[in-house]
């Protein structure tokens, strides 16, 4: 069953949404494109006479409750993208009346899904190395099917538009799809979107194929970068990782974050691109502060010769030359991770013109994916988002997707 062939009237549907949104001391939501992303699967409920029941997580509150993280803050701004009044459920695990009293067009939020230690499956406050552990997670395995089974028993229809958690085998993401059958369980139009994405970037590659990933540490994208060294021409790498490359290289980066541990990773990376045929760019230079503040002192430098005192915050005027060579031309392009604070307006310049050069080279014909929260929000920055082919909700579960790796989340609903 698809989205598409279901037909939703009378039914109540529970819909596990990515409503971890970004938010401003006041609780205003800052970049409402995971709202939208899903607007197209709760209309098509809505219209076809469903009844609509929501559920997301929103941070890392770690099992316990936490007013930062609840949901209760946008349920008014989901309620106006809807065009009906939301109601919210104040605790997801006891939500049973509320959602048996749902008329067919309402809509119920229910609170953070995380609030409950059970949705993610894992045992608080007991450490890995305790003997204790082993028992502590199969008791917390238990837990968690019958927290899914509690939110399953809310409705007809399970719906899973969440593909930022797809990658995730939580019991809002994949446990709760075992209570329904084939015929009662479907991905929607955001998941189908994503999963088609992937494929274009996978399976229907047109070269030459750019890939740039940011960010500030390697450690975390040593997955991603080698797994994409059997796919692209050109890999540019840039963000704070620039200076491990830097230091690996012999040179010296001042203040700026670097991965000591991972020095010889960066040598093996290097060598690894040369010996697969692949263009490895990295910074040659970069924008300097003194602090790390919008206000700072700045001065470019070469990358490697980062004065005492000086931290590298964006990607020099030559860096940006040599990102824009190896994006111009390309067919297929996958962008994620800034290549400076990007959050500092001063600091845009090395994120901007990576920008700037997908959107010309997609004006030209190329297919292009940007992913990760902080690329999608550099995007949104510069009111670019019309001028990519397709943008991700999802980070982790892009990377892991492109790494070749299966989404349990996917997988729960697909087989």
């Amino acid at each position: 069953m698809t989205i598409d062939t279901c037909n939703f009237e009378g039914k109540k549907v529970i819909v596990r949404v990515d409503f971890n949104v970004p938010l401003d001391e006041n609780g205003k939501i800052t970049d409402d494109t995971r709202i939208r992303g899903a607007l197209p699967t709760l209309k098509k409920i809505l219209a076809d006479g469903g009844s609509l029941i929501i559920m997301s997580h929103m941070g890392k509150p770690k099992g316990k409750v936490n007013p930062k993280f609840s949901l209760g803050q946008i349920t008014e701004a989901v309620g106006e993208h809807l065009g009906v009044t939301v109601q919210f459920a104040p605790d997801c695990a006891k939500a049973a009346e509320a959602a048996a009293a749902l008329k067919p067009g309402e809509v119920l939020l229910l609170e953070n899904l995380r609030f409950y230690p059970e949705e993610e499956g894992k045992p608080v406050g007991i450490d890995k190395a305790d003997p204790a552990y082993e028992e502590a997670k199969n008791a917390m395995k238990a837990s968690q099917k019958e927290f899914a089974k509690t939110l399953a028993s809310y409705a007809d229809i399970y719906v899973n538009d969440a593909f930022g958690t797809a990658h995730r085998k939580h019991a809002s993401t994949a446990v709760i799809a075992d209570s329904f059958d084939a015929d009662h369980k479907m991905l929607g139009y955001l998941m189908e979107k994503e999963v088609q994405a992937v494929d274009n970037i996978l399976s229907n590659i047109k070269r030459p194929f750019t890939a740039i990933m940011g960010g500030s540490k390697v450690s975390t994208k040593i997955g991603i970068i080698e797994n994409l060294m059997d796919k692209v021409d050109n890999l540019i790498l840039c963000g704070g990782m620039t200076y491990t490359f830097a230091k690996a290289q012999g040179g010296h980066v001042g203040l700026s974050i670097c991965e000591d541990d991972k020095l010889d990773l960066a040598l093996d990376i290097i060598a690894k691109a040369k010996a697969k045929g692949v263009k490895l760019v990295l910074g040659v230079d970069c924008i300097a502060a003194d602090s790390f503040s919008n206000e700072a002192n700045t001065q470019v430098v070469p990358s490697g010769e980062i004065p005492e005192g000086w931290e590298g915050l964006d990607a020099g005027p030559e860096t940006r030359k040599l990102f824009a060579d190896a994006i111009e031309g390309a067919k297929t392009i996958l962008w994620n991770g800034p290549a400076g604070v990007f959050e500092f307006d001063n600091f845009t310049g090395g994120s901007r013109a990576i920008a700037d050069a997908i959107a010309k080279a997609t004006a030209e014909g190329a297919f292009s994916l940007i992913g990760g929260g902080d690329s999608v929000a550099c995007i949104n920055k510069f009111g670019m988002a019309d001028q990519v082919s397709y943008i991700s909700t999802g980070g982790g579960a892009l990377l892991e997707a492109i790494e070749g790796k299966i989404l349990p989340g996917i997988a729960a609903i697909k087989g």
